[in-house]
C-alpha cells in the first residue's frame, strides 16, 4: 500500500475478545491474550505500511467495573505487552504514547508505561497511542477543570477560547485527529471514544471479532476510507474547485 494513500491517523476500537473466547468455550482471559497477539501484529503491520499515528482503545474507564479477576488479568497482560514490545519498538522506531486517566492504573503498570514512553520518545517511526483508563467524557471534563484552574491562577477566564486552544487541553494535544476509526465485532457505536476528536473521522465497522482481525482487514478498511469523499462541511464542487 502506497504511503501517500494512507490516512495519517487510524484509531481502532478493539472489540470482541470475550465473545471470541465464549464461542470457543474458553475463559475470557484467553480471548484477551489472543487479542494482545493480534494487537502486536497490527502494530507491526501498520508501522511497516508507513502509518504515522495508530491509536488503540485498549481499556476504558468503564472497564474498571468488570470482575476484579478480569481487570487484574488485563493489567498483567498490559504490563507484559509493554515489557515484551519495548525492544522491538526501539528497533523499529515506534514512539509510545498513552491517553486517559493514567493515575488509576496500578503503580507497577503505570511505572512500566512511563518507562516505555520515556525510552521510546526519540522514535522517528509511527506513534502508537494506547487509550488506557480512557473515557472521552472524562477527558473533556478534565480539560475543563484545567481551564478553570488556569482561571484561578490568572484571574482571567478566556471568553474568546477557540476550538484549537481547547484541543490543546485534551490528552491528544500532540497528535492529529483521527482520519479513520475502525470498530470490530459488528457494534456500531463509539463507546465514549475520542468524541471531540472524531468530529470529521470516517468510520468503518467490521463484523469480525478482534482476535480474528488481520492485516487484510486493516487494508480493506483503509481502501474503503479512500473511496469516501471527505467534505468537512464543503460541497463536492468546492472540493473540486468548481464554481
Amino acid at each position: 500500500m502506497q504511503k501517500e494513500k494512507l490516512p495519517r491517523h487510524v484509531a481502532i476500537i478493539m472489540d470482541g475478545n470475550g465473545r471470541w473466547a465464549k464461542s470457543k468455550g474458553l475463559p475470557r482471559v484467553e480471548g484477551h491474550k489472543q487479542g494482545v497477539e493480534v494487537s502486536e501484529n497490527i502494530i507491526d503491520k501498520a508501522n511497516e505500511m508507513g502509518l504515522k499515528y495508530l491509536t488503540l482503545y485498549a481499556f476504558s474507564r468503564e472497564n474498571w467495573n468488570r470482575p476484579k479477576a478480569e481487570v487484574s488479568a488485563l493489567m498483567s497482560l498490559l504490563k507484559e505487552f509493554l515489557i515484551a514490545k519495548k525492544e522491538k519498538m526501539l528497533r523499529t522506531g515506534i514512539k509510545l504514547n498513552a491517553i486517559g486517566d493514567l493515575d488509576l492504573l496500578p503503580t507497577e503498570v503505570r511505572q512500566t508505561l512511563e518507562e516505555t514512553r520515556r525510552d521510546t520518545a526519540a522514535g522517528k517511526g509511527m506513534t502508537l497511542t494506547l487509550a488506557l483508563s480512557y473515557g472521552a467524557r472524562d477527558e473533556i471534563l478534565r480539560a475543563i477543570k484545567k481551564l478553570l484552574r488556569q482561571e484561578l491562577t490568572t484571574d482571567k477566564f478566556p471568553v474568546d477560547l477557540t476550538e484549537e486552544e481547547f484541543a490543546k487541553l485534551l490528552d491528544t494535544d500532540d497528535m492529529p485527529d483521527p482520519d479513520l476509526i475502525i470498530r470490530t465485532s459488528g457494534e456500531h457505536r463509539l463507546s465514549n471514544f475520542l468524541l471531540w476528536q472524531a468530529a470529521y473521522a470516517e468510520f468503518v465497522f467490521n463484523d469480525c471479532l478482534w482476535p480474528d482481525f488481520t492485516e487484510e482487514h486493516l487494508k480493506s478498511a483503509i481502501k474503503e476510507y479512500h473511496q469516501r469523499e471527505r467534505r468537512f462541511g464543503k460541497t463536492s464542487d468546492q472540493l473540486k474547485g468548481v464554481s
